[in-house]
């Protein structure tokens, strides 16, 4: 009898099951948030937050029984020092369920999984935003482009000796649609 035996199957047989997964629980490690359905995320959720655990402790042992699982030295050293020492206050709780919309095709519940102490991410500015905050930090007040344009020319003169060289792109003349077609399909003895 089968008491007590109760798992998420994910209609699969065993071998394919659990590499199914340990692939998810990579992903989840890797990118840190992960689009999967519910049943898989349900699934996962103990293998991720077993090696979570694992991390946290940080030994020789955990971190041998982790590239059992995870199989790459260096996803092993992704979980140890930077996904470890993040959850270093939290004592459960490493990842969560959000639930999107339904797949359209079968119905099934589509989930966002994540982990929830994420690293932040830092955007860049472009170059004309750093520019003008350079500009304001140095305490000149106003923004005035043209200063601006002529410290680039004292900085790179051959930058802008190349950037004189080269022609604007000229722009090719627009074709009506039926003026191109009766192109194509026009011959010599055709008088249109």
């Amino acid at each position: 009898m089968r008491h007590k035996k109760k798992r998420l199957q994910l209609n699969r047989f065993t071998s394919w099951q659990n590499a199914t997964i340990k692939s998810l629980a990579r992903s989840l490690l890797i990118y840190e948030s992960i689009r999967t359905t519910l049943h898989r995320a349900k699934a996962v959720r103990p293998l991720a937050e077993k090696l979570i655990s694992l991390a946290k402790a940080n030994t020789l042992s955990a971190k041998r029984e982790a590239f059992g699982i995870l199989g790459d030295h260096k996803w092993v050293a992704l979980l140890f020092n930077e996904i470890g020492p993040r959850f270093a206050k939290r004592t459960s709780g490493y990842t969560r369920i959000i639930n999107l919309a339904k797949r359209r095709g079968d119905d099934a519940q589509i989930v966002i999984f994540e982990l929830t102490e994420q690293k932040a991410k830092v955007k860049k500015a472009k170059k004309g935003k750093e520019a003008k905050a350079e500009k304001i930090e140095k305490g000149s007040g106003e923004l005035s482009p043209e200063p601006a344009t002529e410290e680039k020319k004292a900085e790179n003169p051959r930058e802008a000796a190349v950037v004189k060289e080269k022609a604007p792109p000229s722009k090719k003349p627009s074709k009506k649609f039926l003026g191109g077609i009766r192109s194509i399909f026009k011959k010599e003895r055709d008088a249109l």
